[in-house]
């Protein structure tokens, strides 16, 4: 898993070296964050020891979601050139979300990558291992995936890779597009087919 997770990094960091100043300031799919929150936030594990990491967690009073806003809002004030170093630098460091795994790691990296490679357009390389690694963690958990999107009745089918998720009605799509809709965030309809991709939609608006 650590070859798959090292060299999507690095791959991620090469691309990043290319974006421009305006590109950095652009929105993200995350919302309320612009590309260099989320290269922020996704280097955090990288540059914030654990001892730190607590204390900020303890003055945010408990709130993860708290705490990692104010790192990315301060964060993302660096230099994008040292952050990228950051990335690239660490592309073999092990670490996983507090009671998570490597895959975790690895769905973590590859959601954030599109989270800024995706609204900007630019073509983000992801390997076939890591895109079907990360689409099985996402429609693994029933349902609905970890983010809510909803899965019931539906059978996931990117065009581009020899991989599908569960049962029902086919929703189609490019993997890159797939992993951001499963992981909650907002994708234009269009961009996917099959009578699963009018499933889901009546079912999310439910």
């Amino acid at each position: 898993m650590m070859d798959v997770i090292g060299a999507n990094r690095r791959t991620l960091a090469d691309l990043l070296d290319t974006l421009t100043a305006e590109q950095w300031r652009a929105p993200s799919l995350c919302a309320g964050w612009t590309s260099a929150h989320v290269l922020a936030h996704l280097t955090m594990p990288f540059r914030i020891s654990e001892r730190d990491f607590m204390a900020g967690l303890q003055r945010s009073g408990g709130d993860f979601t708290r705490f990692s806003d104010e790192i990315a809002d301060r964060d993302s004030q660096l230099p994008p050139a040292h952050l990228v170093g950051v990335l690239r630098d660490n592309a073999d460091t092990p670490w996983s979300p507090p009671g998570g795994r490597l895959v975790d790691a690895l769905c973590h990296d590859v959601i954030h990558g599109l989270d800024i490679t995706w609204p900007l357009a630019l073509p983000n390389d992801i390997a076939a291992q890591a895109a079907t690694t990360v689409l099985d963690a996402l429609t693994g958990a029933g349902d609905r995936t970890l983010f809510g999107f909803p899965l019931d009745g539906i059978k996931v089918v990117p065009t581009d890779l020899d991989w599908s998720a569960g049962d029902g009605a086919e929703l189609t799509g490019r993997g890159v597009d797939l992993v951001p809709l499963l992981a909650g965030r907002t994708v234009p309809r269009e961009l996917f087919g099959g009578v699963g991709a009018a499933r889901a939609w009546s079912l999310a608006a439910r």
